[in-house]
């Protein structure tokens, strides 16, 4: 993968070099991802809600902005707006996302086929758990937490003041902090304490 830093490989992009955004992809497109998955429980979802977070990118490439001279904080930031829309986002753009050749998986054996429906069941008991918060929380805990964005990204992600950053964070952590309500599973309280450390 390239050395350039985001900046450089953006400008690069900007002036029609078709591999600089490639690799901007390359870079960035597992943190979306995994993001996306992480609010959706969802594999094929989160696959689809990446590829729209990347054309949607480029289609508003005049308005890009970078924090610290990396584009993942405008990345989330496009991808929660696609989150808090992805069924209209996803129909918007249904025909562009047609016309791309489908993901071959890259592997066909039984035990990790077995694995992703683990997992797919396990993030959906921590999700069940997670959607009990506002969305605002919900965000910030998806952003902060899992993703690991500094208060300014997460700001800026999101497009409010740092300062309300801080103190949602701070709330949501002395929330999170509370024994969980029982939601009639152990496993399942185990499983969102075990995401959250």
């Amino acid at each position: 993968m390239t050395s350039n830093s985001d900046a450089e490989l953006w400008a690069l992009a900007l002036a029609g070099d078709e591999r600089a955004f490639g690799d901007l992809f390359d870079r960035h497109s597992r943190a979306v991802y995994n993001y996306c998955f992480r609010r959706t429980a969802d594999w094929s979802v989160a696959e689809e809600l990446t590829s729209v977070v990347f054309l949607e990118t480029w289609r508003r490439r005049a308005q890009v902005r970078m924090e610290g001279g990396s584009l993942l904080a405008w990345l989330y930031g496009v991808a929660t707006n696609c989150l808090r829309n992805h069924r209209r986002a996803l129909r918007r753009h249904g025909d562009a996302l047609a016309r791309l050749p489908r993901p071959i998986p890259a592997h066909e054996v039984a035990d990790l086929v077995a694995a992703r429906v683990d997992d797919q069941r396990r993030m959906r008991d921590i999700l069940s758990h997670i959607q009990t918060l506002p969305r605002r929380d919900q965000e910030l805990l998806a952003l902060c937490v899992w993703e690991g964005l500094s208060y300014a990204e997460a700001a800026a992600a999101l497009n409010i003041p740092i300062g309300t950053v801080r103190s949602r964070l701070s709330r949501l952590r002395a929330k999170l902090l509370e024994p969980p309500p029982s939601i009639g599973h152990k496993g399942r309280d185990n499983a969102f304490r075990e995401e959250l450390s």
